[in-house]
This record gives C-alpha cells, sequence and structure tokens, in this order.
C-alpha cells in the first residue's frame, strides 16, 4: 500500500482510531481536511499530508476538543501560534463555558423536580401536570411558573430530605459497579453536590479488593495535608488499627496553594514521602505535585502503596497527575480531569472504610466489573 496515493478506505485503515469513511466526508465539509486530488475515475485519492491531518484531528478528538476547536485549531499558522491560538482557545473556553451555564441551569431544573423522595413526589405530579399547560413566555405564566416552584419548594419543611431516595433518579446507571463502588460514588456526589460527578470517578480494577485488605491489616494512612487527615473517619480507622499521619506535617497549611508551594519548597516532605511503609494508603486532596511526586516514586520503586486515592484541585498538573497515576501498577482511585478537593478525597477513604466494618464479608466487588476506562489508562 502506497501512503502517497491512499483510497477513502486505506487512508481510514492507516489512521484507526475508529475514523469511517463516512467521518472523512464530513470533514471535508466541515473544512477540517482539505478536498483531496482526484483520480480518473473520480474517487478520493489521499497523501501523507492527509494522514498527518487526519491524525492530528483524531487525537485532539480523544483529548475532548469538539470539532469547530480543532477547525480553529489547524487554522493557525505556525508562526503565530502562540499569540493568536490562545486567544482562539480562550474565545472557545468562554463559549463552551457559557453552554455548560445555560446546561446547568437545566439541569438545577430537572434536578428540582426529579430529585425528589417520595413524601416529596404528590406535590412533583401536580406541578409537572400544571407546567404541561402554561404559556411560560408571557408575563402571567412566568408568575404562575414561580408560585409552582414556590409550592413545590414549601414541601421541604415537612420532613428531612432522603437523599438517597433522590438519588436514584439522578444518578446514571451504575449497574456495572459493584454495591461498595455505587455507594462511594453516591457519597462522593453527595460530597460535591454535582450529580455529573459520577461520570468522572475512576477505580483501578483492584482499588476495592485491596484497600480492605490494606485497611484489615491496619496500614498506615497518609494525607497530604492536616485539614486532610482531620477529616478523616478516625474512629473507624483506630478500630482497625490503622494510623493516620500528615505528609506535610504543618497544620498551618490550610490550602492547595499552601500545600503546593511548602511542597516544592522543603525537600524534608519529599524525604518523608519515600519513607512510607509498604502497603500504606496515601490520599492527596490538594497538592498536584504530591501526587507528581508519588507517581514518580512508585515508577522507581521507592515506595509500594497499596491505593493512592489521588483527588488534588488544579487546571494543569492536577489533570496531568492523575492521568499518571492511572498508569501506574498500583491500585488508585481518582476523578478524571479537574475536578477533586480534600473534602472528596477523604469522603471516598471514609466510604471504604465504613465498608470494611459495615460489610466485613462482602464479595460483591469480585463479580462486577468497573465503568470502562480510556484506552490509554493501565489496567491490571
Amino acid at each position: 500500500m502506497k501512503v502517497n496515493c491512499l483510497t477513502i478506505k486505506e487512508l481510514t485503515e492507516v489512521v484507526g482510531g475508529g475514523i469511517t469513511p463516512r467521518m472523512v466526508r464530513h470533514y471535508h465539509q466541515l473544512g477540517l481536511l482539505p478536498q483531496p486530488m482526484r483520480s480518473p475515475g473520480n474517487y478520493r485519492l489521499y497523501t501523507l499530508q492527509d494522514v498527518n491531518r487526519l491524525q492530528r484531528i483524531v487525537a485532539l478528538k480523544q483529548q475532548g476538543f469538539q470539532l469547530n476547536h480543532i477547525r480553529h485549531i489547524l487554522a493557525i499558522e505556525p508562526e503565530s501560534v502562540q499569540t493568536r491560538l490562545i486567544e482562539s482557545l480562550q474565545q472557545q473556553y468562554r463559549a463552551v463555558m457559557q453552554q455548560i451555564s445555560q446546561l446547568r441551569q437545566t439541569a438545577s431544573a430537572l434536578e428540582g423536580l426529579l430529585g425528589r423522595d417520595r413524601n416529596c413526589q404528590l406535590m412533583q405530579a401536580e406541578v409537572l401536570a400544571q407546567i404541561k399547560l402554561l404559556e411560560v413566555e408571557t408575563k402571567v405564566g412566568a408568575e404562575q411558573l414561580e408560585k409552582l416552584w414556590s409550592g413545590l419548594d414549601a414541601q421541604v419543611h415537612a420532613h428531612p430530605e432522603d437523599f438517597y431516595e433522590s438519588l436514584q433518579y439522578l444518578l446514571p446507571d451504575l449497574g456495572d459497579r459493584s454495591a461498595i463502588e455505587q455507594d462511594l460514588i453516591a457519597k462522593l456526589v453527595l460530597a460535591s453536590g454535582d450529580v455529573s460527578l459520577a461520570s468522572f470517578v475512576r477505580l483501578h480494577p483492584q482499588a476495592i479488593a485491596t484497600s480492605r485488605e490494606a485497611f484489615k491489616s491496619g496500614c498506615q494512612v497518609i494525607a497530604d495535608t492536616s485539614t486532610i487527615a482531620a477529616a478523616l473517619d478516625q474512629t473507624r480507622l483506630i478500630h482497625l488499627g490503622c494510623r493516620v499521619e500528615t505528609l506535610i506535617g504543618n497544620p498551618h497549611i490550610t490550602t492547595a496553594k499552601e500545600a503546593e508551594l511548602a511542597f516544592w519548597q522543603e525537600q524534608k516532605w519529599r524525604e518523608k514521602l519515600q519513607q512510607l511503609e509498604k502497603g500504606c494508603v496515601l490520599v492527596v486532596g490538594y497538592a498536584p505535585s504530591v501526587l507528581l511526586a508519588i507517581c514518580e516514586a512508585i515508577a522507581r520503586q521507592q515506595i509500594q502503596p497499596a491505593l493512592v486515592i489521588g483527588m488534588p484541585i488544579g487546571f494543569s498538573h492536577a489533570p496531568a497527575a492523575k492521568r499518571q497515576l492511572m498508569q501506574t501498577n498500583v491500585a488508585w482511585i481518582a476523578i478524571e480531569g479537574t475536578l477533586g478537593g480534600g473534602l472528596l478525597a477523604a469522603t471516598a477513604l471514609n466510604a471504604l472504610v465504613e465498608s470494611v466494618i459495615d460489610k466485613p464479608d462482602c464479595h460483591c466487588y469480585l463479580q462486577h466489573k468497573t465503568v470502562p476506562m480510556k484506552k490509554n489508562y493501565h489496567q491490571a
């Protein structure tokens, strides 16, 4: 097969990544791919340059860029990349955030209706019936809609909220997760107040089994900061014989920014990291540099933790650190992307510890598969 003379079918076979001839023709229509030369029989013929461009499109698409973003990125000439590309991406980011904001409003309205426990569902049914009859575009209709919401909200004073019953109507299908994983995800959603978080939770296939064995053996538990250590379930951990320690041993460090700087500036915290016990559990909820150092120490076989809960916050280092964690050969739990924080990291560990005590003989996690992860993530 000559790469300088490919048919559209041969092009898709060379590029791979799930690309089909139909998608290639669509990219031509969008201007992502230039129109190729034609054979005497009017067949499209593609060159190595077309292969390279399509591979770039596939790579950017796999990173989450939408097709209109990719078109802008590819349109920027090399000599003006730094300035024009940043400006273009900023504009696209603002547009995406505006869309997310609008979708968040829609989601909030739907959550307000669907996220009702059984005690609120009679009023919910009445509101749904009346909404169908409203002409909300009119001023009178809008006022009536506000009254309906007020009536629905008035019911919340009659009883405490049943969080788990509400989540039954809002969470995505978690049928391929074990009962322990489902409970962990539900607790993370409740801790964040964001149902969409469920789609970003990632677990190594052995995370549940390995962590349960570690806790039962009274493992060392290390949090990156004292703030996160304080949020851990000390009572249950002591019952299991687990010792809680803090990696960055300065109680005055209470923010992600402070933790990040302290870990960079104080060599003693890096040295302490290399002295951790084999089979420990690490909980990182603040500093991405701590998680990056953990991944490096694992790669060099300087430490052998049983589990790493990697949920630092940040917009560049944190996602990179999580990607590196998910490629290590140890068990891990992470939240993909920029989402994370100390509360979520502590919640994840507390959910696991609670399951060990409340369900000591549970083996549900051995009978279910974890949610499929991106193919470049390591799976044992």
